[in-house]
């Protein structure tokens, strides 16, 4: 008999497919969420046909190590009206995003790259003490 019990009821990330998925779940729950999307849809007015793509490239970048992502995200970022519970939020929903379609030693870099991320852009808004 196989010992099942070291194997991953998921798959990890590994496809492009996979980052797709991993994106597209994150922005439901953050387009729903009650202090997330007055951010993305009333202030930002994101446009989604244009920023899902930006974003599978982001992450395919990191996670997969393609290289198409060109931008600055910081720069979109300042005016928008972030707190820090604005990336306590961000980062909650997308480990719920992750652990809900993934496990592995990629979907542990996408929550750590998250974390990573999540406090260099709150360092860098003048929400966190510390040089980023």
């Amino acid at each position: 008999m196989t010992d099942v019990s070291n194997v991953p009821l998921q798959p990890d990330i590994t496809t492009e497919d996979d980052i797709k998925l991993l994106v597209d779940s994150f922005y439901a729950r953050a387009l729903t969420d009650p202090l997330l999307k007055p951010v993305f849809v009333d202030f930002a007015h994101i446009d989604l046909s244009h920023h899902l793509p930006q974003l599978y490239d982001f992450w395919s970048g990191i996670l997969l190590g393609t290289s198409r992502y060109r931008g600055f995200p910081m720069r979109k970022h300042f005016p928008l009206p972030l707190g820090l519970g604005h990336f306590e939020r961000w980062l909650a929903l997308f480990f719920e995003a992750v652990d809900a379609h993934f496990a592995g030693p990629t979907a542990e870099l996408a929550k750590r790259q998250a974390l990573h991320t999540g406090r260099v852009f709150a360092t860098r808004l003048g929400l966190l003490g510390g040089a980023a």
